[in-house]
């Protein structure tokens, strides 16, 4: 469980104010049929962050436990730097209307998700907690709960969320995952908790 709810509210709060929400805006606003977007943006993120999972999960098993927590911990503290750098609405790719705003939306948000934060942010927990599934269905969710807003309320939302804040509160979540892990507080496969 305890890995379903950091990853949850590591993602939500990392997705604030992210490329992708700026893309699902600017989806809402083109097509204004939210429910096809939000079924696309939950199908391309559930087949992105399970390969990110995926590949995560891999890397905890190729290396040794010494090695897999520094690694982690470097991560998250690169990753709470990196939360303090707010993306741009240009960032997001243009994706063709002849697919339909579901496959539009399918498209645009699997590619937007390539080597961004939420999706490194994935292969980290994954490396970092056991439970495959419990991180996926997590991150998943965590990106649902930030971009379902975007899509149904718009513009109002983004107008009203502190974006700073957002992002200060998710650089500390990641600082204090990574010091925690550095620590060798918490669990990581193949080592006692």
């Amino acid at each position: 469980m305890q890995a379903f709810l950091i990853s949850t509210g590591v993602v939500a709060l990392g997705e604030m104010g992210d490329k992708t929400q700026l893309l699902a805006l600017l989806l809402a606003a083109r097509f204004k049929r939210p429910w096809p977007i939000v079924a696309g943006i939950l199908v391309a993120t559930l087949a992105n962050h399970a390969a990110a999972g995926w590949l995560g999960a891999g890397i905890a098993g190729w290396l040794g436990p010494q090695w897999l927590r520094w690694i982690i911990g470097l991560s998250f503290l690169a990753m709470a730097g990196w939360m303090m750098v707010p993306d741009k609405a240009d960032d997001a790719p243009h994706a063709a209307g002849r697919f339909g705003v579901f496959g539009t939306t399918v498209l645009a948000f699997f590619l937007a998700e390539m080597g961004d934060k939420t999706q490194i942010a994935t292969v980290a927990l994954a490396a970092r907690y056991s439970e495959l599934a419990a991180v996926v269905a997590g991150t998943t969710l965590g990106m649902m709960l930030a971009n379902v807003p975007a899509v149904l309320l718009g513009d109002k939302v983004a107008r009203k969320v502190p974006m700073r804040l957002v992002h200060g509160v998710s650089a500390l979540i990641f600082a204090v995952l990574g010091g925690l892990t550095l620590a060798g507080v918490g669990s990581l496969p193949g080592m006692p908790a």
